[in-house]
């Protein structure tokens, strides 16, 4: 039986790999970050320097009135996401760094897009105080189906025992309404001292970040150190461990913690050591890959792949996992469905493309 298994598995994924078809939509983007998609079928797509094009018809279209990002190191213009009434309102949301090199948060701000321009920019949130350094901001949202807002910040890599403190808004998901102003009913709302946006804690830098509106999970995964990337099902008010538990290890080859778990920690659903470094993430719901239906596609960095991440109906338990686009050789920073179920990639260079995978 095992030999049996070890054959199908063998096999299965050069097929699958065969089975796919990898065309350029648009190129000369500078480190694209985020893909998201309109009513229309256009897309938008951030450039970490700060930069956002509209993908329409083959045509690639500058957007003006981006507001202004720090950039340099991993600081820059991050995720983007229509409002859910984008149609009615034209709200377009943005997540980026914001600040100096001294001091600086991750932020959260709304516009209007009305044809190739952003108008009425409302800032809807910073992470305060501010912190040094220009690395780990999270950075990723999305909409919940009650409207408010899920937001990842980073734990600003020097400062990771602020991911355990309820008092700081670094290393956590918050939660928002689409004003940016805590949901009322986050589970440390009424907490003396803690921040009442604070939805869960215990992250070091998540840059994934998933809503499964069929299942009613929230999938996240977060960078580990050397080891220890983790992919998470998020629940309101639970401790996902960092630095407390982690398999991973510090850069210098020290121990960050002894503990590989810890009570009243959450254990990760899965775990990649060594570190794959994943970027974008994306439950799979389409027409064109029903293989894949209900499975988690995750942007990986140092591997330079697609991890196909296999579940089971349920979404609680990892059946399996599949390298996809390995041969394209690109480190992957965003993946994203299509409205016709095929999924766009963002390719993370100074000279980064936007990739649409089909079936052949």
């Amino acid at each position: 039986m095992r030999i049996i298994l070890w054959l199908l598995l063998l096999f299965a994924a050069p097929a699958a790999a065969q089975a796919l078809r990898t065309e350029v939509v648009a190129g000369g983007l500078d480190h694209p970050w985020s893909i998201a998609f309109l009513p229309d079928g256009s897309a938008l797509v951030t450039e970490r320097a700060g930069g956002l094009v509209r993908i329409a018809g083959g045509r690639v279209m500058r957007i003006r009135g981006v507001p202004r990002v720090l950039t340099g190191g991993q600081g820059g213009l991050f995720d983007v996401r229509p409002h859910p009434r984008f149609a009615e309102n034209r709200l377009v949301y943005l997540s980026y760094a914001h600040g100096s090199p001294r001091a600086n948060g991750t932020r959260l701000a709304r516009a209007r897009l009305e044809g190739d321009r952003l108008v009425g920019l409302e800032v809807l949130w910073t992470a305060t105080p501010a912190k040094r350094g220009l690395v780990h901001y999270g950075g990723r949202f999305l909409f919940l189906p009650d409207g408010t807002i899920l937001l990842t910040t980073g734990d600003g890599f020097d400062f990771r025992e602020d991911a355990q403190r309820r008092t700081s808004p670094l290393g956590k998901v918050m939660r928002l309404t689409e004003a940016g102003r805590p949901a009322p009913d986050n589970p440390f709302a009424g907490t003396e001292g803690a921040l009442p946006e604070i939805w869960t804690l215990g992250h070091r830098n998540p840059q994934g970040l998933a809503f499964d509106a069929v299942r009613g999970l929230v999938y996240a995964h977060e960078h580990g150190p050397r080891g220890g990337d983790e992919v998470n099902i998020l629940v309101p008010g639970r401790n996902y461990g960092w630095p407390v538990a982690t398999r991973g290890r510090d850069y210098s080859g020290a121990t960050i913690s002894p503990y590989r778990r810890y009570p009243g920690m959450e254990e990760p659903l899965l775990d990649w050591t060594p570190s794959i470094a994943p970027s974008g993430l994306a439950v799979y719901r389409g027409a064109m890959f029903p293989e894949w239906t209900g499975d988690l596609l995750v942007g990986a960095l140092v591997d330079r792949e697609v991890r196909r991440v296999r579940l089971s109906p349920d979404g609680r338990q990892v059946l399996g996992q599949e390298s996809l686009l390995k041969a394209a050789g690109a480190r992957i920073r965003d993946v994203a469905v299509a409205p016709d179920g095929a999924v766009w990639l963002a390719t993370d260079a100074p000279d980064g493309q936007v990739l649409r995978v089909s079936r052949r």
